[in-house]
Formats: structure tokens, sequence, C-alpha cells
């Protein structure tokens, strides 16, 4: 792999200037074109940063030899359409969360990731937290025991896109984003969750999900807002671990206790990161020096600098530097957990994957 690494990014919204913002703190990225149906918004994106090629068609970027990747940064039920295609032209594939806007879309994506031999990456920027790489260096040295119960927590008081005064009404349209609290800002907590507890296999799903906050209703009628705000889940998972899931968009409480993982010797908060356990007989809440030891990482373990952050990551990746976390699979299967607490709230009762599985449908936009 040559020492600079050329992508394209398809979508120049909100997301897709936070993605090309990213990449120019990144050693090795370069942009070599961006794509957008809004073509004006595309060009002075184009000229602001830099980007000497502007598409309106993503099947014209895709025809560019020289361009190793590709960053999808679109609405969710188009990440599988623009993300198969571009791995069957050949390029490898970053795309904003979530995978999908249906699990049965995400699974397709796996699979056209393993059968055209590329590489998949989803941005789930917190596995790149000191917090996370905390947590996993003390499950991995055993210092929690037997990992038997997760909870992921996550709290706005009144922070819906559009109706409550940011972001565009695409974020609250089931047509366009599938889903609401669970979708957009769920999946970095589950996510995060997954991978520190090795992203075991589902045995069954029971959620519920809500909309009850009062909204302005010019807001609610203009927006055509039809997702849930709130979104509950209990996952049980092969090897006896147990999943607790709070992600709220609104809610009346003055917010959670944090993201959790317990063990049979010790136990993790997240947020703010805290370390538990029993020490001589004596019940132990202990700060641990996050910021000394990501420094002392940095400067001793070379590769730490392959996880500063998901777009680091992709061209670490890219370049050969580092293994691509699974982010393509935890992914997935926090598209199964997420469409099985909806299947959940429909039928009312506890699911299974397959029948999650069975009841997937496809939510892919026609490119």
């Amino acid at each position: 792999m040559a020492d600079e690494v050329k992508i394209g990014i398809i979508g120049t919204g909100q997301i897709g200037k936070a993605h090309i913002k990213k990449y120019q703190e990144v050693p090795g990225a370069k942009i070599a074109a961006v794509c957008d149906t809004n073509e004006g918004e595309a060009a002075r994106v184009a000229k602001e940063f830099g980007i000497p090629k502007v598409f309106t068609k993503f099947r014209d970027l895709l025809a560019m030899d020289e361009i190793v990747a590709v960053d999808v940064c679109l609405h969710n039920n188009l990440h599988a359409p623009v993300s198969i295609a571009a791995m069957e032209a050949g390029k490898h594939v970053y795309c904003e969360k979530p995978l999908a806007g249906s699990y049965i879309d995400a699974s397709r994506m796996v699979e056209a990731a393993k059968r055209s031999d590329r590489m998949l990456h989803m941005q789930l920027g917190t596995l790149y937290s000191p917090e996370t790489r905390a947590a996993k260096r003390l499950i991995d040295d055993g210092q929690l025991g037997k990992v038997y119960y997760a909870k992921s927590s996550s709290y706005r008081r009144r922070g819906r896109p559009y109706v409550d005064g940011y972001g565009t009404s695409s974020f609250v349209q089931k047509s366009i984003a599938s889903g609401g609290a669970l979708y957009d800002m769920g999946v970095y907590q589950i996510g995060q969750i997954l991978y520190l507890i090795g992203n075991p296999a589902v045995r069954t799903v029971s959620g519920a999900t809500y909309q009850e906050c009062g909204m302005y209703e010019d807001r609610r009628s203009e927006g055509k807002y039809d997702v849930e705000e709130l979104g509950i889940g209990l996952v049980r998972f092969d090897g006896g671990i147990t999943f607790f899931i709070e992600e709220a968009w609104a809610i009346h409480l003055g917010g959670t206790d944090g993201s959790k993982i317990a063990g049979s010797k010790g136990g993790v908060t997240l947020t703010p990161f805290a370390f538990h356990t029993t020490v001589s007989d004596m019940e132990l809440n202990g700060a641990l020096d996050l910021a000394g030891a990501e420094t002392r990482w940095g400067r001793c373990f070379p590769e730490t600098c392959a996880t500063k952050s998901s777009q680091d990551h992709w061209i670490a990746a890219l370049r050969g530097e580092a293994e691509l976390l699974p982010t393509a699979r935890l992914g997935l299967r926090t598209m199964l957990i997420s469409e099985g607490i909806y299947l959940s709230q429909r039928l009312a009762r506890e699911v299974t994957p397959e029948e999650i599985m069975k009841h997937s449908l496809s939510t892919a936009v026609a490119v």
C-alpha cells in the first residue's frame, strides 16, 4: 500500500463535512474526490478543503482507479446500496453508523465485504476513547473475572433532531432513517459494550419504545416525526451475560448513572470511568490515571496511534499498519438487537434472533 491513501467522500452534508475535517488531521490520508447530489454544496466543500474532483453521481466517483476506499456519509437507508456497489467496484468502505436501515441490509453489506474481499468499517467513535481502552485492558487482564452483566445508558433531556431545533427532519422519519434514538445514538453505547464483552451471540431480546414527551406541534407535523425518542431493551447472550439498554433523545429525568460492566471479581463504570472491586474484604471504588496510561501506551506501544480515532484506525488498516477492528460485525449485531427491540415492541413479547431475521425487511433505497 502506498504511503498516501486516496479516498472518496460520498455525501457532503453535516456528517460528510465532519469526516472531511477529521481526515485533514490523519497522516497518510488524501481526499481525492467528493460526491453529492447537491452539486453546489459539493463544489463549495471541495473548494474549502482543496479537494480536486467533484461528482454528483457516486458511480462516477467509484470509476476513479486511484481511489482505494470510500467514506459513505449518507442517510441510513442509502448505506447498504451505495456501500455494496462500492465494494463490488473494488473499493474498501467506511460507512457511517448505523451499518444500515435494517438487519437484512446490514447482513448483505457484511456478505458483500466477504465476497469481494474488501474491508468494511463502521464509524463507532466510542471504541477509541481512553475509557474503552482502559476497560478492555482490565477485562483482558482478568480484573473483572467472569463478566455476567452489562448496561448501556445515555440520556438527552430534550435533544431530538429537528423538533428540538437542530439537524434536519431526515433523522426522524422511518422512510429515511428507519429508527430514532436507538439508531442515531444507541449504536455508540451498544457497540461499545458489545466490543468489550466479546460480541457474544444473542439468545433473546425484549424491549419497548416510546414517543411521549411533548414537542412543538408545527415541528412534529413538518418533520413527520414517526420514530422513537426512547428505546429500552434487555438482551440475553450465550455464556449467560445479560445486557440492559436505555437510550433517550428526550426524557424527563436528570441523567443516568452511565454505562457499566460487572464481573465476578470487579466492575467498571465507563463514564466517568471507575474501577470497582473488593480488596482485603473492603469495597473499593477507584479512579485510574487514564491520561498517564494513554501517554505511556502511546510512547511504548506504537500501535496505540492506530486507535486515536475511527479515521486514524481506518487509514492505518488501509496502509496495512493495523488489523481492522470488527466494527462491521459489531454493527451487524447492534442492528439485530435494535431491530429486536422494535419487534418486541410490536409483538409485546420476548423475541429470538431467528424471529428477528425472519421479520427483517429491506429499507434500502434504489440507487
